[in-house]
């Protein structure tokens, strides 16, 4: 079972997410949350496998509860928001978060977004990834203070790396460098273990931070 708490600081939205989610026959909705302090709260009492976060939350919003709960929990976050907005997505991002799905998502595509982010991926569309690299443009060059770790990669795992910073799937990747597809998922494991990246939404914020891709390119 998929452990999931809901914060949010409307309670019908918590309620609606309540009901569909435990009608899932994988997935337990343990505890709610009104802010984001109340969430650091519930999740160390409760250790859910997967936090849906509101972003625009009393006493602490979502993004600086995700800094936070990041730096202390191995939980993962999903942010869910009704504002499509640039800053968001890019924050979230640097954050932790490891997706990012708008409040007007069918009730199947929050289910899926749960097991996804579960599971040790990351939940980025295209549409994401293109308003992430927009916001690396603006800010404009490498963040990273270094950049020796990329130096660990194989030729094939960089390839793989630049790949997945261009928001490209697992299939879409094997498809591109004509190998299977088990095969680029030992290359994406080996890339986060090099790296000490949690998953696919840290490596493309690294990615760009380090300068490996360049907005553009």
């Amino acid at each position: 079972m998929i452990r999931v708490l809901i914060a949010d600081d409307q309670g019908m939205v918590r309620t609606g997410f309540t009901v569909f989610l435990s009608s899932q026959p994988d997935i337990e909705v343990v505890g709610e949350a009104a802010n984001g302090a109340e969430a650091l709260e519930r999740v160390a009492e409760l250790a859910p496998d997967v936090v849906l976060m509101d972003v625009r939350m009393p006493v602490m919003d979502g993004l600086e509860a995700t800094r936070r709960l990041m730096a202390s929990a191995r939980t993962r976050v999903l942010i869910l928001t009704t504002f499509d907005l640039d800053d968001y997505v890019y924050e979230a991002l640097r954050a932790g978060a490891s997706g990012f799905l708008l409040k007007d998502a069918s009730a199947a595509q929050l289910a899926e977004a749960v097991r996804v982010v579960a599971a040790g991926d990351a939940l980025i569309a295209p549409a994401v990834t293109k308003r992430l690299i927009h916001e690396f443009a603006r800010l404009g060059g490498p963040r990273a203070p270094t950049v020796k770790r990329l130096a660990e990669l194989t030729e094939r795992e960089t390839e793989v790396m630049t790949l997945i910073a261009q928001g490209l799937s697992n299939q879409e990747i094997a498809s591109r460098l004509v190998v299977a597809e088990q095969t680029v998922k030992t290359h994406v494991g080996r890339v986060l273990t090099k790296l000490d990246l949690r998953d696919r939404a840290q490596a493309i914020v690294y990615a760009y931070e380090t300068g490996l891709v360049r907005p553009g390119e």
